[in-house]
């Protein structure tokens, strides 16, 4: 189709895209393809679904008060009693009609300072569920008894806040962002806000406090979206102040009431700064160099200015991450590299404005490439970051990084930006620019001086979060004369409460390259030749997921149903590269036991030797193999819990066996000790090296309060051939400020000889 009949089919859907602003239609317009088109139509379409959807909104109204409120968690300070009430809860799973059995009453109350919550929790009895007192941990928060508070300051539907504590008092604070009709909470990010509790006769109370300044707001908005989330898990029942479809999750931010403010919110000051200095001393040894212990000290600081009540800058100077915790290791039977999380803390404020382009292993940007090469890292010497809202249907990051020489690694600095515009209700149009620029040649002169990517994206949501699309080209920029240098990317998805369908398409170019991204498809090693070719490819995937939900009240399940997952990866001329293609059927029990069945059929067409298991390389060419499985889990809530899972079947040319067993004791509320064991048994013919591999992992997480914890984590791997153990105590002595002490070493595990040792103790503080 050419150009001229690209615009003329556009001028007939205009009238279905009216709700898109101008710079949408400039970016739907590059696209100029048949495939714009046929997107077009779905897009048109689900606009019109969207508009049918009027969601009910319950409404609160919050009133200004003249005295602060003693945080206590026991709700006698007068000014409670003449508050406004929320409505009673609503069920929101395993089933979404009716009022919640264990009700909720919340009120609120602000002054210039603070956002006043105060909670009673009502309850049949007294047996709380608490699997711990350690804060920021989002599984053990929603599986334990526990209340949040759901906050969308621009209410624009697409990103928010969540405050959240247990019966036990631990706080979880979190980001909300979207993606594809579910929100999520980035449980990394943390700030300062204040939470009590307090146990009475078959009833418990918090009260929080969260200061103005640790949101993010426009003061002239006086209605914001709102949602309190109660997790009863005596009863495995979730509840919400506002109706929540079952099929979403409790977080959806599509789905909040509304906070009516009596008067406009409370400015914060302009030039607010929070200070966080370090000072960190620590001691380490390389046992494999025969170097002595090597002593350091560090200090640093990170700052953070308010602009605006909606726009916050981050300045960080020599930031330590030293306190981090570890990756959890996998076992990887595949021929490229695997993605871990980010869980430094600079880089998380926001990050979803980053982070959110792509798909499935085909990241623009990924953080954990500054600051990091090949595990080990790199010096960062500063960073700043402006992120927030400029308008309300606009957000804007910008971030800037600059790291040091080593012996291996040039000095880089990394420029990133991203903004995103809402369209409609909640679809928004997202643009992101990264920037890698090589400041030195001091050590490795072979790295291109630059690499650049360009991302445009426009994600639809419709209102009630049953559709969803996303249509994007990408970008990248680098010396020389190349081509190929282009991503696209399109999804549909439907979801409702029993059906759950999702068709995507990508086409990744042979050069799109993301020196600060995530790809690992595109690099294929060849062993004959002992380098790496970049292969261009498509991804097609599609997932279906059908749920029964049964309606007597006397069955065991809460939802059972098939599940249908396919991935096809095509060569740029259409021929196979690899595929995957797996049927399950899945089990929720009511007294929270799960169980699923599973058979899998893969099939590669190595384009080279590639070595996957072992130090033979399998040689070039086509396999095709077969597995089928299952998955238990056991009653988290029980103080013995835990999962077993295995799979069998051919693997390559040859037999695979894998078992994953994890096994947790909980002593409610202080301690919980986990065990979890990988086994892979690979048998192959004579001309490849079979292999057994074993991953071990124990965890130790002692809570001494819920500001003092002690977290010990040991993991054995034969893969990588190495023994670590890291143990790390946090005191948080003022919110947040902490001591931590963090103690790591390494061994060869068939003989135990020591790798390295090292400890740490860091102390920081917050003005």
């Amino acid at each position: 189709m050419n150009n001229s009949k690209v615009y003329e089919r556009i001028k007939k859907l205009l009238v279905c895209v009216k709700t898109l602003n101008v710079t949408a239609i400039v970016f739907i317009l590059m696209l100029g393809t048949k495939m714009t088109c046929m997107a077009l139509k779905v897009i048109c379409a689900l606009f019109f679904i969207s508009s049918l959807h009027i969601q009910a909104q319950r409404q609160i109204t919050i009133k200004k008060i003249d005295t602060p409120i003693t945080i206590d968690g026991i709700l006698d300070d007068a000014v409670w009693q003449n508050l406004e009430e929320t409505a009673p809860f609503l069920n929101q799973w395993p089933k979404d009609t009716g009022d919640a059995e264990s009700q909720t009453k919340v009120k609120l109350a602000y002054t210039n300072d603070f956002l006043y919550v105060g909670i009673i929790c009502f309850e049949k009895n007294n047996d709380h569920i608490v699997r711990t007192l350690k804060r920021d941990q989002a599984d053990e928060h929603f599986g334990s008894d526990g209340i949040a508070i759901v906050l969308d300051p621009f209410n624009q539907k697409t990103n928010g806040f969540f405050f959240g504590v247990n019966a036990g008092g631990a706080q979880f604070e979190g980001l909300i962002s979207v993606e594809g009709n579910e929100s999520f909470i980035n449980e990394n990010w943390d700030n300062k806000w204040f939470s009590e509790t307090s146990l009475g006769d078959n009833v418990w109370y918090v009260e929080m406090a969260i200061p103005f300044r640790t949101l993010r707001y426009d003061p002239t908005i006086k209605s914001w979206g709102l949602n309190f989330v109660r997790n009863d898990m005596k009863n495995n029942y979730y509840s919400s102040w506002n109706r929540v479809p079952l099929n979403l999750n409790t977080i959806n931010l599509g789905h909040t009431g509304q906070v009516i403010w009596d008067e406009n919110p409370p400015k914060t000051k302009k030039g607010n700064i929070n200070l966080l200095p370090y000072v960190a001393s620590g001691v380490n040894q390389d046992f494999q160099s025969n170097s002595g212990a090597e002593y350091n000290f560090e200090a640093g600081i990170d700052a953070k200015l308010a602009i605006s009540p909606s726009l916050n800058l981050d300045l960080t100077i020599n930031p330590d991450f030293s306190n981090v915790d570890v990756d959890q290791q996998i076992t990887n039977l595949t021929r490229f590299p695997l993605f871990f999380p980010e869980r430094r803390g600079f880089f998380l404020e926001n990050s979803d404005l980053f982070t959110s382009f792509g798909k499935e292993e085909i990241n623009p940007f990924f953080s954990r490439r500054i600051g990091l090469d090949n595990g080990l890292p790199v010096p960062v010497h500063y960073g700043a970051r402006i992120s927030g809202n400029l308008s309300n249907k606009l957000r804007m990051g910008l971030m800037d990084v600059q790291t040091g020489d080593t012996d291996d690694v040039n000095a880089q600095n990394y420029l990133v930006s991203a903004f995103s515009q809402r369209v409609g209700k909640r679809s928004t149009l997202d643009a992101l620019f990264v920037n890698r620029q090589r400041m030195s040649n001091t050590s490795d002169s072979t790295q291109n001086a630059f690499n650049r990517v360009l991302a445009l994206e426009y994600n639809f949501l419709d209102a009630a979060g049953k559709w969803s699309a996303t249509m994007g080209m990408h970008r990248s920029f680098n010396p020389g004369d190349l081509d190929e240098e282009h991503y696209y990317t399109a999804t549909v998805q439907f979801n409702n409460k029993n059906i759950l369908t999702r068709v995507s398409g990508d086409r990744v170019g042979e050069n799109y390259l993301t020196d600060v991204g995530f790809v690992p498809r595109l690099n294929n090693f060849d062993a004959a030749n002992d380098t790496f070719v970049r292969l261009g490819y498509y991804q097609l995937s599609y997932l279906f997921v059908y749920n029964f939900l049964p309606k007597q009240e006397t069955s065991k399940y809460n939802l059972h149903g098939p599940r249908v997952s396919s991935r096809v990866f095509l060569n740029t001329d259409g021929s196979l590269n690899a595929s995957f293609a797996g049927f399950f059927y899945f089990f929720d029990f009511k007294n929270q036991n799960a169980l699923e069945l599973s058979y899998v059929n893969e099939k590669n067409d190595l384009p080279f030797d590639s070595f996957i298991v072992g130090s033979v390389p399998f040689s070039a060419g086509y396999y095709s193999y077969d597995r089928v499985g299952f998955w238990y889990r056991l009653d988290p809530r029980k103080k013995i819990s835990g999962s077993l899972g295995s799979d069998y079947g051919t693997f390559y040319n040859g037999k695979g066996l894998s078992i994953n067993a994890q096994a947790n004791i909980r002593f409610q509320p202080w301690g919980n000790f986990g065990l979890r064991y990988d086994f892979n048994d690979i048998r192959l013919p004579e001309n490849l090296e079979s292999d057994q591999l074993h991953l071990f992992g124990l965890t130790s997480e002692i809570s001494f309060s819920n500001k003092m914890f002690w977290t010990t984590f040991l993991q054995y791997n034969t893969q990588i051939d190495n023994l670590n153990l890291n143990s790390r105590f946090q005191w948080r002595f003022l919110p947040m400020s902490d001591f931590f002490a963090v103690y790591t070493e390494n061994y060869f595990p068939e003989n135990l000889t020591i790798k390295n040792r090292g400890l740490i103790l860091k102390l920081t503080y917050w003005f």
